[in-house]
């Protein structure tokens, strides 16, 4: 059998250069045998992000334009990081991001194009489709800022980027994604779907957004109850107990689970996703790179934004009378989270939304003056606390001994509308469902 190669993490060479190594390894990855199998359907989008460039090109000017409200530039040259700060990030975002394409580089040594890119870790998108650059790009004369973040809208222009909590969320106690998706598939089997409490349950901060304010008034009171078991979560409180109360494992104990954003996009997504519960999704305004291939009644079950309570009482009351259609969709959502939102795809996305995007660039990519070279000894050796820990639980050990997946072919427009379209007629056949449910529950009011 081959030897698996691996890039032990040099502190030693560290401390005593106070520089990254010299020579670390940029060679091509060994592949095992065989076809690649081909990417999730979720890549698919990785082509419409970058359309609006499809016909200018990236330039220089257009980079510099995105550096407005980028936290750093990220600049690849000949397999190696450099970045360029502007402005501290919130909380560890930008390091754990940058953490993340580190490894990236230590599992495609010599992969991973040159290219030059500016990185925003606010959760909102801000490049405006409305900014004077035409429908989806097409037929610009004027390209839009290339801005990399976390999550994007229908509104809005900006490439989207996996999330720094697949390496950790130090300062809320959440796990790197690979060993937490394990531990969230062994918290599934403490309790069977007919076992778990026959509610929606939903913790987190609400103070975040109005939605969320909103949703507490679904909690079970002596008026009325929604169905639905939802609890604000005290952070400051939490992290002064040692996060006993927030381990994501153990909070698969009902059968429904709701999934609301915040002030955008909420990572939250992928482990209340996790848990074999039906995921009720609060009507969502904002995608991140994989939450635009799931599929409304077959992944998740839709639930009204401006009538919450009534929406989610309806969803719980169909799903308890409709048992094995409402475990169905549960396990659709976990098996979709544990296959396809694998570490190994997490990567591949990010090595194939990279190198689609170097292809754009019309200038070849320089270190900046003011770059500093990262790598994974210059962020993990001096590192402390959770931040060490979860650099090393996340560290990537060598090159992959897989290819990468075949990236899908682009959506032609009447494919991509096809899909849209289901999606849609989907959420109207719930919305009809409801409208029905509610009839009759009056009706019967009427007539007692």
């Amino acid at each position: 059998p081959k030897k698996h190669l691996e890039i032990p993490l040099n502190c030693t060479a560290l401390n005593h250069t106070g520089t990254c190594p010299v020579d670390y390894p940029t060679g091509g990855a060994t592949e095992e045998p065989g076809q690649p199998s081909t990417c999730p359907e979720y890549f698919r989008w990785i082509h419409e992000d970058l359309r609006p460039w499809a016909h200018t090109g990236i330039t220089r000017e257009a980079v510099e334009t995105a550096k407005r409200t980028a936290n750093f530039r990220l600049v690849i040259v000949n397999g190696k990081a450099y970045v360029e700060r502007y402005q501290r990030a919130f909380q560890t975002r930008d390091v754990f991001t940058l953490w993340g394409i580190l490894q990236l580089l230590r599992r495609f040594p010599g992969q991973v194009p040159d290219l030059e890119l500016m990185f925003d870790c606010v959760d909102w998108p801000v490049v405006a489709k409305s900014g004077g650059y035409g429908e989806n790009g097409d037929n610009a004369t004027v390209a839009p800022p290339p801005l990399f973040r976390y999550c994007g809208d229908d509104r809005t222009l900006d490439i989207v980027f996996p999330d720094w909590s697949f390496w950790g969320w130090p300062e809320i106690n959440i796990k790197p994604w690979e060993g937490l998706q394990k531990e969230l598939k062994e918290g599934n089997k403490r309790k069977r779907w007919m076992e778990r409490e026959a509610y929606a349950y939903w913790k987190g901060n609400p103070a975040v957004a109005e939605t969320r304010m909103d949703l507490m008034k679904c909690n079970v009171s002596e008026e009325h109850d929604w169905n639905a078991r939802v609890f604000a979560q005290d952070w400051v409180k939490e992290s002064q107990q040692g996060y006993k109360q927030s381990d994501l494992a153990n909070q698969c104990l009902h059968r429904y689970k709701i999934y609301i954003e915040g002030s955008a996009w909420s990572v939250s997504q992928k482990y209340i996703m996790a848990c074999d519960s039906v995921t009720l999704i609060v009507k969502p305004h904002y995608y991140d790179f994989f939450t635009r291939s799931l599929v409304p009644v077959h992944h998740y079950w839709p639930i009204q934004e401006h009538d919450k309570c009534k929406s989610i009482k309806f969803a719980v009351d169909w799903g308890n009378s409709h048992k094995q259609k409402a475990q169905e969709i549960g396990m659709a959502a976990s098996s979709f989270i544990q296959d396809e939102l694998k570490m190994d795809f997490v990567y591949d996305y990010m090595l194939h939304l990279l190198t689609q995007y170097s292809k754009l660039l019309t200038f070849k990519p320089v270190v900046p003056k003011r770059a500093v070279e990262l790598c994974s000894e210059s962020m993990a050796c001096n590192a402390a606390g959770l931040e060490k820990k979860f650099m090393m639980e996340s560290l990537v050990k060598g090159p992959s001994e897989r290819a990468p997946c075949t990236i899908p072919t682009p959506y032609d427009p009447p494919s991509l509308s096809a899909v849209l379209r289901r999606n849609s007629n989907s959420i109207k056949q719930v919305e009809l469902w409801e409208k029905r449910y509610w009839d009759n529950q009056n009706k019967q009011q009427q007539q007692a």
